[in-house]
């Protein structure tokens, strides 16, 4: 990330929300793409991406110059320079730890390899699902971590476990030279400095988006909704 003042490891410091932005400037950049369309305009693209304008040329900004003023930026060569930024102009390989419905599911959707996330190894602690395959990929014991990591290369961890087993499972990807794990089990782990963990937790999702549906009843917001009971909302809160 060339942009900027350089940090000590040669790359630019992007805010977190300006990266958490790049692959949906990217999305659009494809739609756009497949549409034939050459160049657009940041208000465009804003609007395509559900900002405003200022916010994508500041984004963009950390990236470099690509904006010709009055024309705009070309599509091709940026959706080049968001894809080279996002780290998708290579392979990462990617293991998934936990084959339980989650897991299993993961392993199964066919897009990761599209995407240039290949599932090159799957792994558990249960000696019932060692040994089997998930989409044609064999599922090892967890404890041959390090062998697998050096194996396969991976570089992207995948924790699809119980929320018991997470840290342990995190603390032997990061031992064998894991520095990107993302993790779907419902607790906070904790990991060394120079680790990136994003924590995906479904239920916190559907919490948030509960908040906004109860909005949207009608007749306004109900202190409980039908059939939601005080000791079930003490039970899942």
């Amino acid at each position: 990330m060339r942009a900027g003042n350089p940090g000590a490891d040669g790359y630019t410091s992007i805010p977190a929300a300006a990266v958490a932005r790049l692959p949906v400037y990217r999305r659009v950049l494809l739609e756009l793409l497949s549409t034939r369309t050459t160049t657009v305009s940041s208000t465009r693209l804003a609007a395509l991406a559900g900002v405003n304008a200022a916010k994508v040329r500041k984004d963009l900004s950390y990236l470099g110059s690509f904006g010709i003023r009055g024309v705009g930026y070309n599509v091709e060569h940026l959706l080049y320079e968001v894809s080279r930024e996002l780290g998708l102009t290579h392979d990462w390989p990617v293991c998934i730890a936990g084959l339980g419905n989650l897991g299993s599911a993961l392993a199964n959707y066919g897009g990761f390899e599209e995407r240039g996330y290949p599932v090159r190894a799957l792994v558990d602690a249960d000696p019932a699902k060692v040994g089997r395959e998930v989409a044609g990929v064999p599922v090892r014991h967890v404890e041959a971590l390090d062998e697998i990591v050096a194996e396969s290369g991976i570089a992207i961890g995948i924790v699809a476990t119980p929320a018991g087993a997470a840290q342990d499972v995190v603390d032997r990807m990061v031992a064998a030279g894991i520095g990107s794990i993302l993790n779907f089990a419902p607790v906070v782990v904790n990991t060394a400095d120079g680790v990136s963990v994003r924590n995906v937790d479904l239920a916190v999702e559907l919490q948030v988006l509960s908040f906004y549906q109860r909005r949207h009843v009608p007749g306004g917001p109900a202190d409980l909704l039908p059939g939601l009971s005080p000791g079930r909302v003490a039970r899942t809160g």
